[in-house]
């Protein structure tokens, strides 16, 4: 078994001169940075106080979950002989809240495939059931991650 390590510096870069003195007297601007990475801008949600122009914590688990997603269908298709044109996800997650805690209660990624062949429209499906399985942030989930994936065939070259 092969162990990976992930490891990323985050700042607080929220305090206005009063630190957490009271709820509404912080920003909550976070800076994520990594390495010959460009810096992340983060913060919460808006109903959380958050400034919406910056990417939140729900927002980029939704993304990790697509892209973790696309990239283990990529790696499919091509074990499976699939040639992939053009790949879109807009993926969707519930988040439960109750008091101040809460949990995603199950995400939807809504894929949308374009394949060099009709022969592997109907092959598709399949293919994003085994990338489901290989996706390691999916499996990493205690909620569903679900798939409703179109697909199509390129329009051949004119």
């Amino acid at each position: 078994m092969a162990m990976h390590t992930y490891a990323l510096d985050l700042t607080w870069s929220g305090n206005r001169g009063t630190g957490t003195s009271g709820y509404r007297d912080y920003s909550r601007d976070v800076l994520a940075h990594g390495p010959g990475r460009p810096e992340l801008e983060l913060s919460a949600d808006k109903p959380f106080r958050g400034d919406p122009s910056r990417w939140n914590p729900e927002l980029l688990l939704l993304a990790a979950l697509s892209e973790c997603h696309l990239l283990s269908f990529l790696h499919v298709a091509v074990t499976h002989g699939v040639t992939v044109t053009a790949y879109r996800d807009e993926p969707v997650g519930w988040l439960e809240q109750e008091g101040i805690g809460g949990r995603f209660s199950r995400v939807l990624l809504r894929p949308h495939v374009t394949v060099a062949s009709a022969v592997h429209v109907d092959l598709a499906p399949r293919l994003h059931e085994e990338a489901g399985s290989a996706c390691f942030i999916a499996s990493s989930m205690n909620f569903p991650v679900e798939h409703e994936p179109v697909t199509e065939v390129a329009a051949p070259p004119a």
